[in-house]
């Protein structure tokens, strides 16, 4: 119905970048399914064009006008939204991990593994359909949030997470799935939203780790996504 980094990976992640200083550009190999249901094949990564990597790196550069000086080529250049929002705090919960784009990466890469982490657009179905993370499945923030409205689809979404419930209503979460959640940007609601729903049913702050920058500084970074 829905079209955990493991803490051992938390203690090795400076060790993993130390190690691996060009994972963003090998990427991670993810199989995903295409709408007849063929799965296929995309690597996710860092894409810089050649043009890109001989742009010198210094304030002419980068800050002129709308932080881009005309000499850039166009394929160099990402695109900044400025629209209504809210900037969020780095950090929702002292229990609750923020990411960032390596993060990302390396949770793409023990997915493959460890059936027990999952990465989470919260956003609704038609921002999912049209662009995403590969590898990421999609659960509606307003499926928690508003959830005596999607009650079957609240439901299920915990059913599928690993939550049991006894026969007073109530859930136990000892044995639910670790989950990487993100939205739009970090002025984007959605995903802090789906994560303050998890916690106030009892949720553990220690498997929810949030991905603040989203799909904006996903795509600002030149990473790639499910729409070429």
């Amino acid at each position: 119905m829905f079209k955990f980094i493991c803490p051992i990976l938390l203690f090795l992640t400076p060790f993993l970048m130390a190690k691996n200083l060009s994972f963003e550009q090998r990427g991670v190999l993810v199989t995903l399914k295409d709408k007849q249901g063929k799965a296929y094949k995309i690597t996710v990564k860092r894409v810089i064009p050649e043009e890109c990597k001989k742009v010198l790196i210094n304030n002419t550069t980068f800050w002129t006008g709308d932080f881009a000086h005309k000499s850039v080529p166009k394929a160099c250049k990402s695109t900044y939204v400025h629209t209504k929002g809210k900037l969020l705090p780095m950090h929702l919960d002292v229990d609750l991990e923020t990411y960032g784009e390596l993060e990302i990466l390396f949770t793409l890469k023990e997915m493959k593994s460890n059936p027990n982490l999952l990465l989470i657009d919260s956003r609704k179905k038609q921002w999912f359909t049209y662009r995403t993370i590969p590898g990421a499945i999609n659960m509606p923030f307003d499926y928690f949030k508003q959830r005596d409205e999607y009650e079957f689809e609240f439901e299920f979404a915990l059913k599928y997470l690993g939550a049991v419930k006894d026969e007073d209503g109530d859930y136990d979460f000892d044995n639910v799935k670790t989950l990487v959640i993100f939205c739009n940007g970090p002025w984007c609601r959605q995903s802090p939203d789906m994560i303050f729903a998890l916690m106030e049913i009892g949720y553990p702050p220690e498997k929810l780790k949030w991905y603040r920058g989203g799909m904006q500084d996903w795509l600002s970074a030149g990473m790639t996504s499910t729409r070429p």
